[in-house]
């Protein structure tokens, strides 16, 4: 494994951070993993190097923290991991139990606690921008979890760089802790971040921990196209992601990572992988494992360097596309 400092902290994380949405409770999602199913993902991770975990309080609505918080304890030694968690979408349609208002993140960061099993949460993140609620009050909310140790970093989650860069400012002017982190919607098939939001990141030193670095699966060939629902049981009931991958696919790119892939000898999902691995703001994608050769095709990612040639090859049937995975 290799490591990074998180964007301009002086936090070590692996090169990898394992994604947690797929371990908690299969009544949430049909295709995530129950707690004695998932907890050999934990285990190889963190012998594999892993010490970067992300999870939310929303992920099965509780149950992923649990999950999570059990597994690092058993497997990992808490000094050396890095456990993030986030806070925005509702756990319920009850009062109060969503958004980004000073009293649902600071009732939220306690009970994510509670669920993790953790003193200290090192990095907290806003899932989303809260339309309704100003964000000087979201952040002078976190600005109190840092300077009470409840949490030690924030970090934010898919929105438009205008937002971020206001947020950015606010803590400035208030001497509030700023965000150091942004998990955002980014790979070869979807690369409008480039535009504007990675820009800002780097000018700011802000990390990126990219999600859905294989487009659902699709660029590690597990669709041969976007209505084959039958590949797997996420991708016939994951209807968020039907959203962000449809009949607008650029197959040319993912033709691409074929062709690398098969020269290279190397599964698809290494050669996209590699990809964002190289690009210089990105700290550690987020990868998500339901299947033990999924961990092990993300592991063998960090150590393969791509040409010039290749990137070029992969980065140039891209072409602009609407904006997608804000909301």
């Amino acid at each position: 494994m290799r490591y990074t400092s998180l964007g301009s902290t002086g936090m070590t994380v692996s090169r990898l951070c394992l994604g947690c949405m797929s371990y908690g409770a299969s009544a949430w999602r049909p295709w995530v993993l129950d707690e004695e199913a998932a907890r050999p993902f934990f285990r190889r991770a963190i012998e594999a190097g892993i010490n970067f975990f992300d999870t939310a309080d929303m992920y099965s609505l509780g149950v992923s923290e649990e999950v999570t918080g059990r597994a690092l304890r058993e497997y990992g030694r808490p000094e050396e991991l890095v456990i993030a968690t986030k806070v925005f979408f509702p756990l319920s349609d009850r009062p109060n139990m969503g958004g980004l208002s000073r009293k649902h993140i600071i009732q939220g960061c306690e009970a994510s606690l509670r669920r993790l099993g953790v003193e200290t949460i090192d990095l907290y993140q806003i899932h989303r921008f809260d339309p309704v609620v100003p964000i000087e009050e979201t952040l002078a909310a976190l600005d109190h979890l840092v300077r009470s140790g409840k949490v030690r970093y924030i970090g934010a989650s898919s929105g438009y760089a205008w937002q971020f860069a206001k947020a950015l400012g606010a803590s400035e002017r208030h001497g509030w802790a700023r965000f150091v982190t942004m998990q955002n919607h980014y790979n070869l098939l979807y690369r409008e971040e480039e535009r504007e939001m990675i820009p800002l990141c780097a000018n700011e030193g802000i990390g990126l921990m990219p999600w859905s670095p294989l487009a659902r699966g699709i660029l590690a060939g597990a669709r041969q196209s976007i209505t084959d629902r039958d590949a797997s049981i996420r991708a016939a009931t994951d209807t968020y992601g039907h959203g962000l991958y449809d009949e607008r696919v650029n197959w040319a790119i993912v033709d691409a990572v074929r062709t690398i892939a098969s020269e290279r000898g190397v599964p698809m999902a290494q050669v996209a992988l590699a990809w964002l691995l190289s690009q210089p703001q990105v700290a550690a994608p987020i990868v998500g494992a339901t299947k033990p050769q999924q961990l092990e095709d993300a592991l063998g990612a960090v150590s393969l360097v791509l040409s010039a040639e290749e990137m070029a090859m992969l980065e140039a049937p891209y072409r602009p596309q609407p904006v997608r995975g804000i909301a």
